[in-house]
């Protein structure tokens, strides 16, 4: 099973970022007023009532979805380079994830609960944030016990004298 949420986790980054998309069919979810050149024209009538006289605004899917699929090769990069103990992808996603969507909530301006000044979805980003970071490295650095299903198993070196080498497996000097 932690095998699984590994394989899934490049698809989910990516299937998130793909769905924001309806985001900008929808007109809704954008962020504050921008003057930038990729600025989102917003109809009067999706606008929220505080940004009724601005007409282009921050396109926050599209962040997202630039930021997604940019971790997604990261994510396989890091699976290439590093042998990770599953679901360590999985956790990584989750912390790559929240930590992007922080940066996109301090950028939103619909409406939502605030707590200490904070979105609550950025409350909820740092924590899960912290949690998936931790577990990451709990779990990868600082866990002992079994090993793994199809790890190998650690054996300690025998002390004493060396051993002799069989001789069908001296390789022969060149």
């Amino acid at each position: 099973m932690r095998d699984f949420a590994d394989a899934v986790a490049p698809g989910l980054l990516l299937a998130q970022g793909i769905g924001r998309w309806g985001n900008w069919f929808n007109q809704e979810l954008y962020g504050k007023p921008t003057s930038l050149p990729w600025g989102l024209k917003i109809d009067p009538e999706h606008r929220q009532p505080n940004y009724v006289q601005d007409s282009t605004f921050h396109p926050t899917f599209l962040y997202e979805f630039a930021y997604d699929l940019i971790m997604v090769g990261v994510l396989l990069l890091l699976d290439r380079r590093f042998r990770f103990k599953p679901p360590a992808l999985f956790s990584l996603y989750v912390s790559i994830y929240t930590f992007g969507r922080f940066f996109e909530e301090l950028l939103r301006v619909d409406p939502a609960h605030e707590f200490a000044g904070l979105r609550l979805n950025a409350w909820v980003s740092i924590v899960v944030f912290c949690l998936s970071t931790g577990f990451f490295i709990w779990w990868q650095f600082m866990r002992e016990g079994e090993s793994e299903p199809g790890e190998p198993t650690r054996r300690t070196a025998p002390q004493g004298p060396a051993m002799a080498i069989p001789k069908g497996r001296v390789r022969p000097s060149r």
